[in-house]
């Protein structure tokens, strides 16, 4: 710990810019995730159409799916002979939000439709009869499945911000550009440098709990 104190201390512009870093790519692949997860988990939740408990299943599998693999099948699609390579987003931060992205989205999914469906199926239509539009209703829905809608955003970022296989994968954990705390620690457990690896992983430790507590917080009041 002392270790991480005389980082942070000591003004390191390095370290401050691979957490910045890090919050950065984890915090908009987790905005990204929450605009696509809560609408297609809401549409799975109350949905009713041919395929749907295998969308939900696979939905499922992908909450589980290894970031390594994620970062291999990103890294096919952007690499200059993909079908994407023309974009050149390849070892660029922008690869490695596509790949947070791809990580967190099942997750956000899965916990939406989860917590719509702990509702009260008969909710919308007891809504509607009450005069209130769609927008009004989805307002409405959200608000009462917030609890669950929170642990989306805390299981999305607490899964992609402590993740390496895809960033490393896509992003090449270049010095200056692409490198997080996460792959910052490979580097340096690599290079022998366990006191500074160590270091590294309390403050990512930290980071994570800062934020969750954050989230926790906030989770807990509403609750309240």
């Amino acid at each position: 710990m002392q270790e991480a104190l005389a980082l942070l201390l000591g003004g390191d512009a390095e370290l401050y810019g691979i957490i910045g870093r890090t919050l950065l790519i984890a915090g908009l692949a987790t905005l990204a995730a929450m605009l696509v997860g809560i609408p297609v988990g809401y549409a799975l939740a109350r949905g009713r159409f041919p395929g749907r408990t295998l969308l939900l299943g696979m939905v499922n599998t992908g909450m589980g799916m290894p970031p390594v693999v994620v970062g291999l099948v990103v890294w096919l699609l952007l690499t200059r002979s993909g079908p994407l390579g023309g974009l050149e987003l390849i070892y660029t931060r922008e690869a490695m939000v596509i790949a947070q992205f791809v990580i967190a989205t099942p997750l956000v999914v899965g916990f939406t439709a989860a917590s719509i469906q702990a509702l009260p199926a008969q909710l919308p239509d007891l809504l509607a009869s009450l005069g209130a539009g769609r927008l009004q209703q989805l307002w409405i829905l959200s608000r009462e499945a917030r609890l669950g809608l929170l642990a989306a955003v805390m299981a999305a970022f607490g899964a992609i911000v402590s993740e390496v296989g895809a960033s490393m994968t896509v992003g090449g954990n270049l010095r200056g550009s692409t490198r997080v705390l996460t792959t910052a620690i490979v580097t340096e457990t690599g290079r022998g440098n366990l006191p500074t690896a160590l270091a590294l992983g309390l403050l990512l430790l930290a980071l994570a709990f800062t934020v969750n507590l954050v989230l926790t917080l906030v989770q807990q009041r509403k609750a309240g």
